[in-house]
């Protein structure tokens, strides 16, 4: 059965569908030896080039997933002019395909962040419509008091709309630092930093600990990574049905 070519190329992992008909429109796409139009399919199609590079449509290639422990040094661009380290610097390579960031990290926050061949199940993962959840540990400076907490579970006013934990767990802390445990079901930039300095307090420290089912393995040293296994892949696939 035919399909969008965008989309074919979408769920190889060569970006999201609408990067790809942006790519298109650019004629970025040829097919076959001539540019590739919006709203084509893959039917009777035996050549790609994708920025000239050759991309074999039929190829069996299976989903693959990564598990990476991000340190609070990296960015999560592909590329900085800025020279900065990025965190695709120590994925492992692919034959066909990329890897594709499920959700991003601030350069300063550390923790798991997920990667997929697969940028179709990727953007569905990263969509608030999923209400993925997201879990921090954050460290703070200043009383997080119970006036507080029920504020950021009841909804605070962002410049970008409101935002609200699921859940909030204060845990042992010493000194002007309070070790706070949230969650929250979206990734909007800076958010949990920007939650918190609503309500006067300064983030000095943030971790993601889990992404949906998947939980930081602390085995895994910052700047390296594994391979999800099966059990983990059927639980992180069953949250876009």
């Amino acid at each position: 059965m035919a399909e969008r070519l965008h989309k074919v190329l979408a769920n190889m992992g060569l970006g999201s569908r609408r990067e790809i008909e942006r790519w298109i429109a650019q004629g970025l796409i040829q097919v076959d030896g001539q540019t590739a139009q919006l709203g084509q399919t893959d039917e009777g199609v035996s050549e790609v080039l994708v920025d000239g590079r050759k991309v074999i449509l039929n190829s069996a290639i299976d989903t693959q997933f990564l598990h990476y422990h991000k340190p609070d040094d990296e960015i999560c661009s592909r590329k900085d002019p800025e020279g900065r380290k990025t965190v695709y610097d120590h994925l492992p390579s692919l034959d066909a395909g990329r890897w594709v960031a499920i959700g991003r990290l601030d350069l300063t926050t550390s923790g798991i962040l997920l990667f997929t061949t697969n940028g179709e199940l990727a953007n569905t993962l990263m969509h608030p419509r999923a209400q993925v959840d997201r879990e921090y540990m954050v460290r703070v400076f200043g009383r997080v008091s119970p006036d507080v907490i029920e504020r950021l579970q009841t909804g605070v006013q962002l410049d970008d709309g409101i935002a609200r934990f699921t859940d909030i767990q204060m845990r042992p802390s010493k000194g002007s630092n309070q070790w706070v445990q949230v969650v929250l079901q979206e990734g909007r930039n800076h958010e949990v930093k920007r939650m918190f300095e609503s309500q006067g307090l300064q983030v000095t420290r943030l971790i993601r600990i889990r992404f949906g089912p998947i939980v930081l393995d602390e085995r895994v040293k910052k700047g390296q990574y594994r391979y999800l296994v099966k059990r983990e892949i059927r639980e992180l696939k069953a949250l876009t049905r």
